[in-house]
């Protein structure tokens, strides 16, 4: 998804004239973000977007608010300083701005979390600036929660023998436990077992 399709989406919904509003608010006065930031849910609305899991048009507004806000610095305080929707948006947003690195102590931060959306926006396509072993982790923690592996970006570009090496050490210890792996762990565990005998 990139802003432009966020913007055909935000179209359709009853805030959008709110929204146009409030990113020419944010472009003149940058200060005025924080509010507008956290009333996007309410305007815009809190249900799902169809054919875009994980999203709804409030995320979908605070992420062009992002856009036309241009700052790193001041989309890390909305993260540290927001709840879980809010941060949720911010890491959405992370692939779709012009920030670099500022963003990876956001995503380091949310696989930290147990919260399970959070784990997965930080292994959506901004995950490509997380270091290797930060990346394994939360591949790793996707499989302890339950996460599909589905969401993480470009997993088989990016597994390797170490993350290998975890999951088939987890899949022993579940299986000396009496419980099973999840299927989409199992199978990436046997396809790059069968790569490295090959």
């Amino acid at each position: 998804m990139n802003l432009d399709d966020l913007r055909a989406v935000v179209a359709a919904v009853p805030g959008k004239d709110w929204l146009a509003g409030a990113e020419a608010r944010v472009r003149a006065d940058p200060d005025a973000v924080a509010p507008l930031f956290a009333r996007a849910g309410r305007e815009l609305g809190r249900r799902p977007l169809p054919d875009r899991p994980g999203w709804t048009a409030g995320q979908a507004g605070r992420v062009l608010l992002l856009a036309a806000l241009a700052d790193p610095a001041r989309t890390a305080e909305l993260y540290w300083h927001g709840d879980a929707a809010e941060r949720l948006a911010v890491l959405h947003a992370l692939p779709l701005l012009n920030i670099g690195d500022a963003g990876v102590p956001l995503a380091e931060d949310a696989l930290r979390t147990n919260d399970a959306r959070l784990v997965a926006a930080a292994l959506g396509p901004y995950a490509s600036r997380l270091d290797p072993a930060t990346w394994r982790q939360g591949v790793v923690k996707c499989v302890f929660m339950g996460i599909p592996l589905s969401v993480v970006d470009r997993l088989e570009d990016r597994a390797d023998a170490a993350l290998t090496g975890m999951l088939a050490a987890l899949a022993r210890e579940r299986a000396a436990a009496g419980r099973r792996m999840p299927a989409d762990a199992l199978a990436l565990l046997n396809r790059h077992l069968l790569r490295k005998e090959d």
